[in-house]
């Protein structure tokens, strides 16, 4: 009877993935190109920067010159671009606010280099470059020539972003629906790369996202309150989570990641914040990762405040020389003794991991640490296959007792 509705849960979850799949790659997010005909057909206007006196020596600060060719481009109802030509260019914080006009944004592309002014103390509480308001914006990049430049060491040295919360992230969308981000380079922001917040409909895709292994708070791309989020084609490597997901985001697929060196993919910290809105609808898929300091996470504070998380994903992925590839941590940064005391107040349900292959560098390669005031329900191992030195990881479970399907080479729990 225990195997019968073992079998049932299994494929209620596949069938549940499969149609998720399918509903994901059906998502209504806009990718260049997808204007109707009439929209194609107008001329297009293009607003370069430079004819504004923006300076490409990248020498002056140019910020006025930036928001002036926005407001104009903005302003336009027809087919406008805004135009960053080759050169570099120093400028921010800055934000190209809308709405637009027609609720149609402008086109961004860039071919130079944008740089970031260096000192912490130019942006305060501000972000660096910030999108809001704005339905279909398409931020792209051409010639294989756009960069973000964060110019984030100085930040680095002193950082206490996770206190203070007031580090700038380098792109930020805020209240944006239908936006595309693609073909760009981004390096050493300050905080997190890139930032997506209340936004719908937002695709990330052939990014390039870099900040050395010891950059702290360097996240590659950070996701909340939003919905319908596909990252695919993109390689990071930084000094904190590749992809990091907390509260109320749901739909995201994350497809063709390239993730190291960093902390991995995660979802979390669960439970930071009171009345937390729920994780749900995650898919990691068709990825690797590369010596992160941890692979497929997810992580909650032991009792602070109550959330949720399921439906999440992870499938497809290959690990080279990762720690801890498989975690589910509830006793986040919890001394041992006082996580007993304290369990966390998250409740962690229908997580799926299939076909996890490659390498760990840690002996637990499958460690399962869940609330022992709200065990995890329905965890489902699906062919795992992960070695040290050629043998298999061991595994550990606290409060979970996980599903084991298919052909799984690890050490199980007891």
């Amino acid at each position: 009877m225990k195997k019968m509705a073992l079998s049932i849960s299994i494929a209620v979850v596949t069938a549940y993935m499969a149609t998720f799949r399918i509903s994901a790659a059906m998502a209504p997010v806009s990718e260049p190109g997808d204007e109707s005909p009439a929209e194609n057909s107008r001329a297009v206007t293009y607003y370069d920067v430079t004819k504004y006196r923006a300076d490409s020596s990248g020498k002056a600060h140019s910020s006025s010159a930036f928001l002036a060719a926005w407001e104009d481009a903005c302003s336009d109802a027809g087919n406008s671009v805004l135009l960053i030509p080759e050169g570099t260019y120093l400028i921010g914080p800055i934000s190209f606010s809308g709405p637009c006009k027609g609720n149609q944004s402008p086109k961004i592309e860039i071919a130079g280099t944008l740089k970031a002014l260096s000192s912490p103390r130019a942006f305060q509480s501000s972000d660096w470059i910030v999108f809001e308001d704005l339905n279909r914006v398409n931020l792209t990049g051409i010639n294989g020539m756009a960069m973000l430049d964060g110019q984030g060491s100085k930040s680095w040295t002193n950082s206490n972003c996770h206190k203070t919360k007031n580090c700038p992230s380098s792109l930020k969308f805020e209240n944006v629906s239908y936006g595309t981000v693609s073909n760009i380079n981004l390096i050493d922001s300050k905080f997190f790369h890139v930032q997506i917040y209340m936004c719908d409909n937002i695709n990330l895709s052939k990014l390039n996202i870099k900040a050395p292994a010891n950059s702290p708070n360097t996240d590659g791309i950070h996701i909340s309150h939003s919905s319908n989020v596909n990252i695919t084609s993109s390689i990071i490597g930084v000094g904190d989570d590749c992809v990091s997901i907390i509260q109320g985001v749901r739909n995201v697929t994350i497809n063709g990641l390239t993730c190291g060196p960093g902390h991995g993919i995660s979802i979390g910290s669960l439970g930071t914040f009171e009345d937390e809105k729920e994780v749900s609808n995650i898919i990691v898929q068709d990825s690797t990762l590369v010596e992160t300091d941890n692979g497929l996470r997810i992580k909650a504070w032991p009792d602070k405040y109550p959330g949720k998380a399921s439906y999440i994903f992870f499938s497809h992925i290959t690990m080279d020389n990762v720690e801890n590839p498989i975690i589910i941590d509830e006793q986040y940064q919890c001394d041992p003794e006082n996580c007993k005391a304290k369990p966390s107040l998250v409740k962690l349900s229908n997580i799926f991991f299939s076909n996890i292959n490659g390498t760990s560098s840690s002996p637990i390669g499958v460690d399962l640490r869940c609330s022992r005031k709200f065990p995890c329900e329905n965890v489902v191992l699906d062919n795992v296959d992960l070695k040290m030195e050629g043998k298999p990881v061991t595994s550990r479970c606290v409060s979970v007792k996980p599903s084991y399907v298919g052909k799984n080479a690890i050490l199980r729990c007891p």
